[in-house]
């Protein structure tokens, strides 16, 4: 098969290599659709892991073979996968941190290579515990483009339910990329007030048109009057950082009232560092905390918002792929045209 294989130095290369053999448990499944995701791109251009691997996990594609001992699969069925399942059983997954648990630590698919997701290939083994809970059928008519976005979807999901927004509140979501706008769509979902910032114009107008009360360049000197204006001159009951930049944490402080709570969604990297006043956290009484990965408590929630087209995921997706022009779309995502948000690759698709 075909698969993009990072080999260091932020290079990534498109080589034949074996197709993955399953074992008892397990699933082989062709890939039709995998989205680009920032975590993966943060990865490959800082070589955060050592190569050889195959990235990508917002995968979507259909049953190529099953594995003895499996029940609930059969070939040619259109599924959904998660690379991360958590035991259910230790501390953290008692205490419901699932991205904590040592098991949902270890990556459960795998196109060759250190398992890293592989959904940037033709095709990826699911390991057995992946299998039992972490993989979800796509109905008939529904595209695989729109089904790969139920992973990302989760994540953002996650976030939102711990920010919990009333819709009394207004929240500000800094960033209206794809993860930005996901946001955008389920806090409007919570009926609370949404207002959203992005330096590109095409996003701005998007996020208005996906529900936000008003969308603003951060670059704009009268912002912070502006979010005072709109909130009674206290600042935002709650932020969301979907973006990660030199001094976005301080931003959010400033846009927020006493008592708030910000949610960090965008710093994965241990390269990033923030700074923020003390008394701007103790005597200001805010809360600022992180949300990270997917929660498989909220996996059948998530499939159904993108299933049943609740959420208009598609609207987010500006480009798409073949497998051999990958680099090029991973060239775009670190570096948006003026129109460019969520990009896709399809992996059986060759230009």
């Amino acid at each position: 098969m075909q698969a993009a294989v990072y080999t260091g130095d932020s290079k990534i290369s498109v080589e034949a290599i074996p197709t993955p053999t399953i074992g008892p448990g397990e699933l082989l499944v062709r890939v039709e659709s995998c989205g680009i995701c920032h975590t993966d791109l943060k990865k490959i251009e800082h070589n955060l892991l050592a190569p050889p691997r195959i990235f990508g996990h917002e995968t979507a594609g259909v049953v190529a073979a099953v594995g003895a001992g499996v029940r609930d699969y059969v070939v040619g069925d259109r599924v959904i996968v998660f690379h991360h399942i958590p035991c259910m059983e230790c501390f953290y997954c008692r205490h419901k941190l699932y991205a904590q648990c040592p098991v949902y630590k270890n990556v459960g698919v795998t196109a060759g290579y250190e398992p890293a997701g592989g959904g940037f290939s033709q095709y990826v083994r699911i390991m057995d515990w992946i299998v039992r809970r972490g993989v979800e059928k796509i109905p008939d008519g529904v595209s695989f483009d729109r089904a790969s976005f139920v992973e990302p979807l989760n994540t953002c999901l996650k976030g939102v339910v711990q920010l919990d927004p009333k819709p009394e509140d207004v929240v500000v979501v800094l960033g209206q990329g794809p993860i930005g706008l996901l946001f955008t769509m389920l806090v409007k979902r919570y009926g609370a007030t949404l207002l959203a910032t992005d330096t590109m114009p095409f996003r701005r107008e998007l996020s208005v048109r996906l529900g936000a009360a008003g969308a603003f360049d951060p670059r704009e000197p009268a912002l912070l009057d502006r979010i005072m204006e709109m909130t009674g001159g206290r600042g935002a009951d709650s932020v969301i950082i979907a973006a990660s930049a030199p001094g976005i944490v301080e931003q959010a402080v400033r846009y927020s009232r006493p008592g708030s709570r910000i949610l960090l969604f965008a710093q994965t990297s241990h390269h990033e560092r923030i700074e923020v006043s003390g008394a701007d956290v103790c005597v200001g009484e805010r809360v600022i905390f992180g949300s990270y990965s997917a929660s498989v408590d909220l996996q059948q929630e998530s499939a159904d918002l993108v299933f049943s087209g609740l959420l208009p995921v598609e609207d987010l997706i500006s480009h798409r792929f073949a497998l051999n022009e990958i680099r090029a779309g991973i060239d775009l995502a670190l570096h948006p045209e003026p129109k460019s948000l969520k990009i896709i690759v399809q992996p059986q698709r060759w230009s």
